[in-house]
C-alpha cells in the first residue's frame, strides 16, 4: 500500500492489528465523614499550601471555631489529619471507610480496615461493551486500607457497622493507610492480606504525635520544593486564587498567578511521583472514577511525556525517577510487540500504556488508527533517558540504564524502515498522533509513511544513541550504522505556503487547528534551533493558532514552550493567560474539553514558563530568552541546565541582570545574553565562553545595549 497510496485501506489494515485496550487506573476507596455541629457554618474558607503540602479548612458552627489540616505523607506512606476546635469537647462525628468496588469493612476500637477487590477489566470510558466493568473472585488487584484514629479526651464508639462515633473530643487525628496486591507487571499479584499490613503501619503511626508526623512530613517536601523559587513581580495576590482566576478571564494581568501556576506545577508533580511509585498519569493520581477519562492511563503520544517535562529543568529530578523506571520496563515488555507485530528486533510501544505494560496497538479492532497505529513511542520515551543524562552528566546512569534502553528502541527502528520508490528509508505505516489528513477524493485518512514526527523522533534517538557510545567509547559498528541510516533517512517536507508539511506529502488537514503539534516536536522538545525547517515550523505553529489551535489545557502549554523556544515572548505570555482563562480549574486543575480535569497541561505549563527563563538546549545557556514586557522584574533560583549547572537569575525593568551559575562539573560554559543585553563593561551580545568550576558560583551581569 506504499505504492498504492491507498490510505483508507491503510486504515483498514492498520485496524486488524489492534489488540484489546488497556485498563483503567482506579480509585482505592473514601473516607466520610458527617459533623454534629451546633448551630449554622458560616466563615468557611479552605486553602492550600504549597510551600508546605498542606491542605486546611476552618469555619465557624455556631460560635466555635472549627480547623482541619490534611496532608499526604512520603516518608509515612499515609495520609494524616488533624481536626481541632476553640472550645473544649465541642468536636463530635462519624466516620466510614468504603469504596465503589466490592468490599468489606472491620470496626476496631478506634479503627477501620477495609478489605476489597478491584474490577479484573474495565472498558474505556469512551467504548462501551456488553460488561464495561467485570470483578471476579479469582482476578484483579485486592487492596487494603486502615485508618487510625487518635482522640484527644472524648469518647470513641462503634455502631456495629462500619461506622465510628466520636463524641465531645478536643482534637482528632486521623491516619489512613492503603496498599494493594501488585508488585510488578511481570509477576502474579502479591498473596498477601494487604488490610492487615495497613493495620498495622497505621497502628504505629497513630503512636507517633502529630507534630512529628507533620515535621518529618514538611522536611521531606521542602527539600524537593524550596530548590526553586519564582517572583515575577506584582498581582492580585490579596484575592482568592478563583477570584484572581475570574479577573484573568476579564483580561487582568497577574504575573504572581503565572508564578504560583508554576509553582503549583511542581507541587504536582512532587506529590504524584516519587522514587518507587508509578508515574503521573493522564490525571497525575487523582481519580475519582471507576471509567475514568481517556482510562486515566499513561498516554505516551505526548501527553505522559508532557507530565515530565518540567522534572529536570525545575530541579525535580528525583520525581523523574518513575518515568524511567516505566521506560525501563516497557523496553523489556515492548519487544514481544515488535516481534510479533512488525517482525523487528528491539522494543517498541504504542500510544497507551498502563500498569500492566500494554505496548501494542489499543482498539479492538474498531479503534481509530489515527491514534492506534503510532509504534513511535519508545524512541519519544528514550528521549527522557537521555534527558536525564545530559542534565545530570551521570556517566554511570547512561551506561547502565539509559543506553541500553536506548539501543533497544533504536535496534527497532533500524528493523522497522523501508525503502520508498527513491530508495530513502521511511516509516510505513505512519501516522501523526490523532491528526487526520485528506485524501486526493477528500476522505479523512490516518495511516501514511513518514509522517514528519517520525524523522524528528529518529533523528533525535539516533543522535543520541551515537552520542552515548561516543563518550562511553562502546559498540562503535553499531554506531556506524546509526550514521549510516541517517544519512539514507527521509527529510521533512515544507508546503506550497511554506509551512513544515506535516506528512510525507502536502495534504490539507481535516482540523488546520488541531491540538497535537507533532510537526513541530524538533522545535520543542527537540533541539531544532534555526534553518528552513525551523522556520517553516513557526509558519506551522502561525497557521495552527489562527486555525483555532491550542484549544485544551495541554496543548496551550506546548504553545507556550514552542513561543519561547521561537523567541515570542507576548505568545509564550498571552498563551499562559488564555490557558489560564480558559482551561483552569478554580483549584488551578487543568482542563480539558468538555471542562475534564488532565494534569499534563499543569506540567507543560510549569515546564513552558521554565523555557521562558531558561534554554539550554545545543551546547547553550540561553539566559530569560523569552520574558515579556508584562514581567519587568522578576527573580528566579534554583533552576537547572543541562550540564548539570544550577542557575539563578535577576532582572529589572531598566534591562539590568544578574546571573549565578553554579556547575557541578569543571568544563565550558557558553551563555547567550538575555535579548537587548551585552556582557557588562563590553559591547558583545555574542555567545560568552567562561571556564566553569566545579561547585562555585559564577556571577555575571548584563547590560542594556
Amino acid at each position: 500500500m506504499l505504492d498504492e497510496q491507498d490510505y483508507v485501506g491503510a486504515d483498514e489494515v492498520a485496524r486488524s492489528m489492534q489488540g484489546p485496550y488497556n485498563e483503567s487506573y482506579q480509585p482505592l476507596g473514601d473516607l466520610r465523614v458527617s459533623m454534629d455541629h451546633e448551630g449554622p457554618v458560616h466563615d468557611y474558607s479552605r486553602y492550600l499550601d504549597i510551600g508546605e503540602a498542606i491542605s486546611g479548612v476552618h469555619y465557624q458552627a455556631g460560635e466555635t471555631h472549627f480547623s482541619r489540616e490534611i496532608f499526604a505523607s512520603a516518608p509515612h506512606g499515609a495520609i494524616v489529619a488533624r481536626w481541632t476546635t476553640d472550645r473544649p469537647g465541642a468536636l463530635s462525628f462519624r466516620v466510614r471507610l468504603d469504596s465503589v468496588h466490592p468490599a468489606t469493612t472491620e470496626t476496631g476500637t478506634e479503627t477501620l480496615v477495609l478489605r476489597g477487590r478491584a474490577p479484573a477489566h474495565v472498558a474505556p470510558n469512551y467504548h462501551d461493551e456488553a460488561q464495561s466493568v467485570v470483578y471476579s473472585d479469582s482476578a484483579g488487584l485486592r487492596f487494603g486500607a486502615a485508618l487510625r484514629l487518635v482522640v484527644e479526651a472524648g469518647q470513641v464508639d462503634s455502631d456495629g457497622d462500619g461506622t465510628l462515633i466520636v463524641s465531645g473530643a478536643d482534637a482528632a487525628t486521623f491516619v489512613l493507610v492503603a496498599e494493594s496486591s501488585f508488585r510488578s507487571y511481570a509477576e502474579d499479584p502479591a498473596d498477601v492480606d494487604s488490610a492487615a499490613v495497613c493495620a498495622e503501619r497505621a497502628e504505629a503511626m497513630g503512636a507517633v504525635p502529630y507534630a512529628d508526623l507533620r515535621a518529618q512530613h514538611v522536611a521531606d517536601y521542602r527539600q524537593l520544593f524550596d530548590r526553586v523559587q519564582l517572583d515575577l513581580g506584582a498581582g492580585q495576590s490579596e484575592l482568592n486564587t478563583d477570584d484572581r482566576l475570574a479577573a484573568t478571564r476579564a483580561g487582568a494581568i497577574d504575573p504572581a498567578l503565572i508564578a504560583l501556576f508554576f509553582q503549583y506545577g511542581r507541587y504536582l508533580l512532587i506529590s504524584s511521583s516519587r522514587p518507587g511509585t508509578q508515574p503521573a498519569n493522564l490525571q497525575g493520581i487523582w481519580n475519582e472514577h471507576v471509567r475514568p477519562p481517556w482510562s486515566s492511563n499513561w498516554t505516551v503520544n505526548i501527553n505522559t511525556q508532557m507530565n515530565y517535562w518540567p522534572a529536570e529543568v525545575t530541579n525535580l529530578a528525583e520525581c523523574h525517577e518513575p518515568m524511567l523506571d516505566l521506560v525501563e520496563d516497557l523496553s523489556t515488555a515492548g519487544r514481544e510487540t515488535a516481534h510479533a507485530h512488525y517482525r523487528a528486533g528491539g522494543w517498541t510501544a504504542h500510544h497507551n500504556v498502563d500498569l500492566w505494560r500494554s505496548t501494542w496497538p489499543v482498539g479492538a479492532k474498531s479503534g481509530n488508527p489515527v491514534w492506534s497505529c503510532w509504534p513511535m513511542a519508545g524512541a519519544w520515551l528514550c528521549q527522557h533517558m537521555w534527558e536525564r543524562y545530559a542534565f545530570s552528566g551521570d556517566r554511570d546512569y547512561l551506561a547502565k540504564r539509559a543506553y541500553p534502553v536506548m539501543r533497544g528502541a533504536a535496534e527497532f527502528i533500524l528493523d522497522f524502515l523501508v525503502e520508498d520508490r527513491t530508495d530513502r528509508l521511511v516509516t510505513c505505516p505512519s501516522t501523526s498522533p490523532e491528526n487526520l489528513f485528506l485524501t486526493s477524493e477528500g476522505t479523512p485518512a490516518g495511516v501514511s509513511a513518514a509522517a514528519t514526527m517520525d524523522a524528528w523522533l529518529i533523528r533525535d534517538l539516533f543522535q543520541h544513541c551515537i552520542s552515548a557510545a561516543d563518550e562511553l567509547t562502546i559498540d562503535g559498528e553499531f554506531a556506524q550504522r546509526l550514521r549510516e541510516t541517517l544519512t539514507r533517512l527521509w527529510a521533512p517536507d515544507i508546503t506550497r505556503d511554506g509551512r513544515l508539511a506535516e506528512w510525507w506529502q502536502d495534504f490539507d488537514e481535516a482540523e488546520p487547528g488541531h491540538r497535537h503539534l507533532s510537526h513541530l516536536w524538533a522545535v520543542y522538545p527537540g533541539e531544532l534551533e534555526s534553518g528552513e525547517f525551523y522556520e517553516a515550523a513557526r509558519k506551522s505553529l502561525d497557521h495552527r493558532l489562527a486555525n483555532g489551535g491550542g484549544g485544551t489545557g495541554w496543548s496551550r502549554a506546548w504553545v507556550v514552550a514552542l513561543a519561547a523556544r521561537f523567541g515570542l515572548p507576548d505568545l509564550a505570555e498571552s498563551s499562559l493567560r488564555i490557558l489560564l482563562a480558559e482551561s483552569t480549574a478554580d483549584n488551578l486543575f487543568d482542563l480539558h474539553p468538555p471542562e475534564l480535569f488532565q494534569i499534563d497541561g499543569n506540567f507543560g505549563a510549569t515546564a513552558g514558563i521554565a523555557e521562558m527563563l531558561l534554554q539550554s538546549h545545543g551546547g547553550i545557556l540561553r539566559l530569560l530568552p523569552a520574558v515579556p514586557t508584562q514581567w519587568p522584574t522578576g527573580s528566579v533560583t534554583g533552576l537547572k541546565a543541562r550540564g548539570n549547572i544550577t542557575v539563578d537569575l535577576r532582572w529589572s525593568a531598566d534591562g539590568m541582570v544578574t546571573a549565578a551559575l553554579r556547575p557541578e562539573f569543571a568544563g565550558p560554559i557558553r551563555i547567550q545574553p538575555p535579548p537587548g543585553t551585552v556582557v557588562s563593561g563590553t559591547d558583545s551580545a555574542a555567545v560568552l565562553d567562561i571556564a566553569g568550576v566545579a561547585g562555585e558560583y559564577h556571577e555575571l551581569r548584563f547590560a542594556p545595549a
